[in-house]
């Protein structure tokens, strides 16, 4: 259900960046693995209730070979985003994806919520969040390609273009951590997992102070 611009004018009146909580941006080429990372470490913290896994809104049908997400339509979309239904928003390969407002107020009160989102919009997110923490999810670059064709949803000239741009986007600035997901999900699970740990550690210790 989406929100309305409530969550956003109460958090007007606190200064940005939010803090106490931390914001846990995914991010990583398409066929990285990110939704498979993300959740391995859902069912490993199922009973931990610091922790929010956001649930995205795209300008796309949910189906069985793509994550669990909300749906709209573009007009539906463009109107949410203008009653302030999202904390961030931003376009990409012909797709609008929004993450709802509600994750404002999750951080601000010293949860830890993560979502997969664009490089693009880290700067963003740098100034919303003062907590951030990047994960950077890579493969090898045939792995990639090889799932990216698995999909079926793109023609290999088009999933040669995305490995390209992909390869030609460097992250930067504090707070990134990269992990490899060209073998076993557990590997990178726990890693990430333990990412997860030292956000909610950090979080604790924020509330506290």
């Amino acid at each position: 259900m989406m929100v309305s611009a409530s969550i956003e004018r109460e958090l007007s009146a606190e200064a940005f960046p939010i803090r106490d909580g931390v914001f846990v941006a995914v991010v990583g080429p398409s066929g990285a693995g990110k939704d498979t990372v993300i959740g391995y470490a859902r069912a490993l913290f199922a009973d931990e209730s610091r922790l929010e896994f956001v649930r995205r809104v795209i300008t796309r049908p949910s189906d069985a070979s793509s994550e669990d997400h909300d749906t709209l339509a573009d007009a539906a979309f463009a109107e949410a985003e203008a009653d302030g239904a999202f904390a961030i928003s931003w376009e990409a390969h012909g797709l609008r994806y929004g993450i709802p407002a509600e994750v404002d107020w999750s951080v601000a009160n010293g949860h830890v919520a993560v979502a997969n989102v664009s490089r693009a919009i880290i700067p963003a997110l740098r100034d919303r969040y003062a907590n951030l923490a990047i994960v950077e999810i890579t493969a090898a670059p045939e792995i990639l390609a090889e799932r990216l064709a698995l999909r079926g949803r793109e023609s290999r000239g088009e999933v040669l273009a995305r490995l390209a741009r992909s390869a030609n986007v460097a992250l930067s600035g504090p707070g990134v951590t990269s992990i490899d997901n060209s073998g076993a999900r557990e590997v990178a699970g726990e890693r990430f997992a333990d990412v997860l740990r030292r956000a909610m550690a950090f979080s604790d210790m924020s509330g506290l102070i």
